[in-house]
């Protein structure tokens, strides 16, 4: 019976391949008792899901910690008139599917223990979009929340940061809001299929962020915002981004969630304090209490993330006269080479090199990032040697 239905299987496979070459991805999506932790056992032993789809049950077996349910999923699968639906949908909607092996899927997101499959995207996911940070927190925002939210947005990404979110109402939409304001990327992480705006008043927000980042997704177009959702939604948040930043969150804020999933994964994690004592506050005072960063201003951030990014860099050992590139930009070429000559504190950069202190702040940022500069107490700046 087993061996009748992987035949079947791959044919259908070898015949789906030569219409649409997600299908395959899209069949682990549904395959019973599977689940993102179960895949991603999978992908380690299969790279290619035709394969895991047509293996015998003898070689699924071989899997470590697959349980028996997903690989009786996966060799009796043989819903193809779903995905063949769900293909058309996506179609019709304009939507993108980015499979777990394709290069346009984030790093950072493939490396978190239940990464989904494939993701659900209206707009563009860019390589620039690794650098990350998301900005989350209460529904019922204060004007002093929302006015954080929109500095450090803003903050972030005038030095070439993408806010990550989850376009709720509140923080979340602010936070969009100032990035795409500021002329920004943004990624909004949805609860419910990508397909249309949730909440619906940010049908305007939803559009604009299309246009200028993106809107993802692990679930199933036409897939309704149920509260079940969410939790799963907030570790897409966390694993995206380098970091995540609370704003305002009452001590029961999914909010609370996304910084729980951001620890398990190894990610930084930020608060902003508020007013004593009221309700909106007392979740991120948690959070400071248990070892948060406090964060007040959007250098607070990148103190603890940028040597993060250094050390991501690959480790490569640098020349005893580090030697911009020639693709470097001018304004990263005049930095660079003032810096060779003195140490210089970063009001002093700013004056010399006559840049906006927006546009030396990111060229000294990503010069440090690359290993060319090194940051000292008191915001001075050393070029390495």
């Amino acid at each position: 019976m087993v061996e009748t239905s992987l035949s079947s299987a791959q044919r259908y496979l070898s015949n789906a391949l030569e219409r649409d070459e997600y299908a395959p991805w899209l069949a682990l999506g549904q395959v019973k008792g599977l689940g993102c932790v179960g895949f991603k056992k999978l992908a380690a032993r299969f790279a290619d899901p035709t394969k895991a789809l047509s293996a015998s049950v003898a070689e699924l077996e071989q899997v470590e910690g697959l349980h028996r349910e997903a690989i009786a999923g996966l060799a009796n699968f043989s819903d193809w008139a779903a995905i063949e639906n769900e293909i058309r949908r996506v179609r019709e909607a304009g939507i993108q599917i980015i499979p777990f092996n394709s290069p346009d899927y984030p790093a950072r997101l493939r490396m978190i223990a239940d990464p989904p499959p494939f993701l659900y995207v209206k707009g563009t996911i860019r390589a620039e979009d690794e650098k990350a940070v998301a900005i989350v927190g209460s529904r019922s925002a204060s004007e002093y929340g929302r006015r954080m939210a929109r500095d450090l947005s803003r903050g972030l990404t005038s030095l070439g940061f993408t806010v990550v979110s989850g376009m709720a109402r509140g923080i979340d939409g602010t936070a969009h809001d100032a990035a795409l304001q500021a002329r920004g990327r943004t990624i909004a992480v949805l609860g419910s299929g990508v397909e249309r705006a949730y909440p619906p008043e940010h049908e305007a927000l939803y559009h604009r962020i299309c246009e200028n980042g993106a809107v993802i997704s692990e679930l199933p177009i036409g897939t309704r915002p149920m509260a079940f959702n969410f939790p799963a939604r907030n570790r897409l948040i966390s694993g995206f981004s380098l970091g995540v930043v609370v704003v305002e969150a009452t001590e029961k804020s999914g909010s609370l969630i996304t910084a729980a999933m951001a620890v398990e994964q190894g990610r930084e994690v930020f608060a902003v304090p508020g007013e004593a004592g009221a309700s909106r506050s007392r979740g991120s005072h948690r959070l400071i209490r248990q070892g948060a960063k406090l964060v007040e201003r959007v250098d607070d951030i990148i103190e603890e993330i940028a040597p993060q990014l250094l050390s991501n860099c690959g480790g490569a050992v640098q020349p005893s006269r580090p030697v911009l590139p020639q693709s470097a930009s001018e304004a990263a070429q005049k930095v660079f080479a003032l810096l060779q000559e003195n140490s210089l504190q970063v009001d002093q950069v700013i004056e010399r090199s006559g840049l906006t202190p927006a546009h030396a702040l990111e060229v000294l940022l990503d010069l440090e990032l690359q290993g060319f500069l090194r940051q000292s107490p008191g915001k001075i700046y050393t070029a390495e040697r």
